[in-house]
């Protein structure tokens, strides 16, 4: 019989073992088109949190129901009905924010994390087990827009967050807040996360 992860350990691999971003390569295409400011990115986190938290909940409460030929149609579903509560919120009461974020927020609907997280854990495993997966991997996908984010927006307008941070004199990297920004900014932090963890690796190795 195969042996689950516990709640904790769910937790934990969300954030950096099995980071959706770094070490699972999913979500990219929000990541890539909403990096352009922290405000943007930690909104976009929150909204794929708040929805990755409640499909897996909703799912493992679920689990003994589901059909295998109609388990992809559920989560669709599921996830929709609250990815629309989000996109009605923000619509409601930060306006300019849904304006900004466009239709990346109607695509959460079809977020390869999500769906990867309600068919990897919320299916097979309890309540407590789905929702601390759901948090580590919110997590852990809001620290990595995060810091792609800071990194873009820091170097392309010298602000973080919409505050001025480097001095007037700093030369605008314009291309940084643009599309290439994008695709530079996750490889050279890609990049630079491999070359951590395989030097993390090669240390345990040798010191056994």
């Amino acid at each position: 019989m195969q042996v689950l992860p516990t709640p904790t350990e769910r937790f934990i691999q969300g954030i950096l073992p099995e980071n959706p971003v770094y070490r699972q390569l999913l979500g990219l295409c929000p990541t890539l088109a909403v990096t352009g400011g922290l405000k943007p990115a930690l909104t976009m986190a929150a909204a794929v949190g708040f929805v990755l938290l409640c499909a897996n909940i909703i799912t493992s409460l679920i689990r003994n129901l589901l059909k295998p030929h109609l388990r992809i149609v559920v989560f669709t579903l599921t996830i929709a009905t609250f990815v629309t509560i989000v996109d009605r919120f923000l619509a409601a009461y930060l306006y300019q924010m849904s304006k900004a974020l466009g239709p990346y927020i109607p695509l959460i609907i079809v977020n390869c994390i999500i769906i990867c997280r309600c068919e990897v854990c919320a299916s097979r495993q309890s309540v407590p087990a789905a929702a601390a997966d759901a948090l580590g991997q919110s997590l852990g996908f809001g620290l990595a827009l995060a810091g792609i984010a800071a990194v873009r927006e820091l170097l392309g307008t010298g602000m973080l967050a919409g505050y001025p941070v480097l001095p007037e004199s700093w030369p605008d990297w314009v291309i940084m807040v643009l599309p290439p920004g994008a695709f530079l900014t996750f490889g050279l932090l890609l990049a630079l996360v491999n070359w951590i963890s395989a030097d993390k690796q090669q240390g345990e190795g040798g010191g056994s």
